[in-house]
């Protein structure tokens, strides 16, 4: 287990009731596991928005199966970025649409490169990344 260290956090009252409500409504058990939460959160979207660090997570997209031959895009795409893409699962939404979910880690800015990748393709409807740190 990581070694923690203890320090002070002085903030104006209301916005700790509200911190401390935020908290109860969450479920964490204290303020300390919710500060961690929080930096490891941030941490990790400052590492997405500029495109540096170490980042895992998924990136999902709807796309209509029909057209201009997707499938193909999406097979060379997936290729193309094998280094960072661990597994994918495809599922049938209805008779024309799919959805595909790839499960990612590697540099932030690869995975960027990734999704913008993906969003260029005819076809899809749309492209969402859900990103933690390994942090």
């Amino acid at each position: 287990m990581e070694k923690l260290t203890r320090f002070g956090v002085a903030m104006p009252e209301q916005l700790l009731e509200q911190f401390d409500r935020w908290i109860e409504r969450t479920g964490l058990p204290n303020r300390s596991l919710a500060i961690r939460q929080l930096v490891r959160d941030y941490i990790t979207s400052s590492h997405w928005q500029e495109g540096a660090g170490e980042v895992c997570g998924s990136i999902t997209l709807m796309y209509d199966h029909h057209g201009n031959d997707i499938t193909g895009g999406l097979t060379s795409l997936q290729h193309d970025f094998g280094d960072v893409i661990i597994c994918t699962t495809h599922v049938h939404v209805s008779h024309e649409v799919c959805l595909e979910c790839l499960v990612v880690k590697g540099e932030a800015g690869r995975l960027k490169k990734l999704e913008e990748a993906l969003s260029a393709l005819k076809g899809i409807r749309s492209v969402n990344a859900a990103i933690a740190a390994s942090i």
